[in-house]
């Protein structure tokens, strides 16, 4: 069984014990390192191969956020799991690509989730290919677990499933679930690009929509249709001329 090499990143000793023993509990996690503040946890980092840091955000010096995205400029960087009281930054932790965001006092089933992922999407003790000619490369964009919204001053985490449509409306952009609006800080091709394209088609340039929650499809004119979704208004979707056919191939119509 290949081990997640953990370390645990908190100016809080008791912290950092409750973490601990939170991942015994875990076979195939080894914590094999403990940091008081973001500069010794570079220095350990430097020096240790980690799979996973478990990072506090709220420390003396250089906080969480900063060490995480000072993280993400290195070749094949740790996965970073924020543990935190504080909820209001959990949009500032998305957008450093953290794999999730775990409120204090940490519950085992969110742990297990968290570790989930990084099982699942972290090549752990495998050694980066070395590049022997310069690349290009695009932007290393981790699909979303969780979109950080705002409403009434507060960040809200929706799932993606709980995600009915995105949409635009000059240069803001709402994420609706099926009693909700919410505004988000991400681009709707950003959100395009971030979540599962098997659950989620562009049917406009102002519209993502969860194919999942759509219930109807009705000619509308010119080659165009209107897709009614399942929220609480029964709203109704435009799907261009353009997407409608590619659309039509997906729902098997």
């Amino acid at each position: 069984m290949m081990k997640i090499r953990a370390l645990l990143v908190d100016d809080e000793s008791p912290a950092r014990k409750e973490l601990r023993y939170l991942l015994q509990s875990f076979d195939d996690v080894q914590v094999v390192g403990e940091a008081e503040n973001a500069l010794e946890a570079m220095e350990l980092i430097d020096n240790v191969r980690y799979s996973v840091i478990f990072l506090d955000i709220n420390m003396p010096g250089l906080n969480g956020i900063e060490l995480a995205r000072k993280l993400s400029l290195k070749p094949d960087p740790p996965a970073v799991i924020f543990t935190t009281a504080h909820e209001e930054y959990a949009f500032d932790a998305f957008s450093v690509h953290a794999y999730d965001y775990l409120l204090k006092p940490v519950h085992p089933k969110r742990m297990e989730e968290a570790l989930q992922m990084v099982r699942e999407r972290k090549k752990m003790d495998c050694p980066t290919p070395r590049v022997t000619t310069p690349l290009k490369l695009e932007p290393d964009l981790r699909p979303l677990e969780v979109i950080p919204a705002e409403q009434n001053g507060k960040t809200i985490l929706i799932r993606p499933e709980e995600v009915i449509y995105i949409s635009t409306d000059k240069d803001n952009v709402y994420v609706k679930t099926e009693t909700e609006s919410y505004l988000t800080r991400f681009t709707l091709r950003e959100l395009e690009a971030r979540l599962d394209p098997r659950a989620f088609f562009r049917t406009h340039r102002c519209y993502l929509v969860n194919i999942r929650k759509m219930r109807a499809l009705i000619p509308y004119f010119n080659g165009t249709y209107t897709v009614v979704v399942q929220d609480k208004e029964k709203s109704e979707v435009p799907v261009s001329r353009t997407q409608a056919r590619q659309l039509k191939e997906i729902l098997g119509i």
